[in-house]
């Protein structure tokens, strides 16, 4: 039977504390890339197939609570409790810029033009920062009605998303007026939202459940109850048929879209799982939990893949060559050289 089928993942060592936000970068003509925030205060950036840690941005004071790249997968930014948010060079590890806040910053995004970075926090306030002029004050937009949570951008961005720390709802920000015109409602904290590469859904997770919204027109399409408390969740990106889940009980839900049905569930992580990530292709998905570890998991593994899996423990049989571009130059700290077995 399907569900009876055990996953083996790519187990990415490297974090000595929580793991708690991943995101990949699209397709680039070095291939794809995966960044991880951890509590250790250190950003991580990986190839995202094969799982091979590519180096460390190494600068903050406190834990990482977010992490992005922009779209070709050249800058990196990073959301820290030490009241500062960084924008890396990707290619080369170097900080290019710090911008300091008046409390933790728990969210960060790039614009889809890469122009801008938005930012959110306990002090209530998104700000935008002109990555073309990084030394001008950034806009403001003051009115979130709580603790910042999460943000991403949509409509090419002409909306902002964000969700809170302490209450219900997903908001949407008209970034011409900088007021909220919508709130997408759910029952508690949208602890994970997430905008498919295509734009047409937003996938929220609120503890007790997985919900999908119209991206554009902001109607509720799809709401599951999940099997135990989730903090995370995301949307297959080619098909959109199946979506994953994790949360407090340790365990990765893989369900169909259209049913809610369980598909399959992956045991490996030994603390609950913060974040859930699909690779850009949709061929495979991240988690990242509590005991530090990222893995890396086939979406099914038919028994063509199954080899695959077994040549999980570090011999990745593509990509490799894809990184070289990125690995020269980037400033490797003799004691995370290692890679991961």
């Amino acid at each position: 039977m399907e569900k009876k089928k055990v996953a083996v993942p790519l187990v990415c060592h490297g974090h000595s504390r929580p793991v708690v936000d991943l995101f990949y970068s699209p397709v680039t003509p070095d291939g794809y890339f995966l960044i991880s925030a951890s509590k250790d205060t250190n950003p991580m950036l990986r190839n995202g197939e094969t799982g091979d840690w590519i180096g460390t941005f190494q600068g903050h004071k406190g834990a990482v609570w977010s992490c992005c790249l922009d779209k070709n997968a050249l800058r990196a930014a990073s959301a820290s409790a030490d009241f500062s948010a960084k924008v890396w060079d990707a290619l080369t590890g170097d900080e290019l810029h710090s911008f300091e806040h008046k409390h933790i910053v728990r969210a960060c995004a790039f614009s889809e033009d890469t122009h801008l970075l938005l930012t959110g926090g306990m002090e209530k306030t998104l700000r935008v920062y002109d990555m073309n002029r990084p030394d001008a004050a950034p806009r403001e937009l003051d009115k979130s009605p709580g603790s910042v949570r999460t943000v991403a951008w949509l409509h090419s961005d002409q909306t902002i998303l964000s969700s809170c720390t302490d209450m219900g709802g997903v908001r949407l920000w008209d970034v011409r007026s900088g007021k909220i015109v919508q709130t997408l409602e759910t029952k508690a904290s949208a602890t994970s939202a997430e905008v498919s590469p295509d734009g047409r859904f937003i996938t929220t997770a609120d503890g007790s459940s997985v919900k999908f919204w119209d991206a554009n027109h902001f109607g509720l399409v799809k709401s599951y109850d999940m099997p135990c408390t989730v903090e995370s969740a995301s949307l297959e990106p080619k098909t959109g048929s199946k979506f994953v889940a994790g949360g407090e009980d340790l365990w990765v839900h893989v369900f169909d879209f259209f049913t809610g049905e369980e598909i399959a569930c992956n045991k490996g992580h030994h603390g609950p799982v913060h974040c859930v990530r699909f690779a850009p292709g949709g061929e495979s998905y991240a988690s990242g939990s509590e005991d530090g570890t990222i893995r890396i998991w086939q979406l099914s593994p038919s028994s063509a893949d199954d080899n695959e899996a077994a040549n999980a423990n570090g011999k990745p049989n593509a990509g490799v060559n894809d990184v070289t571009q990125k690995i020269e130059g980037f400033h490797i700290p003799k004691e995370e050289g290692q890679t991961e077995g």
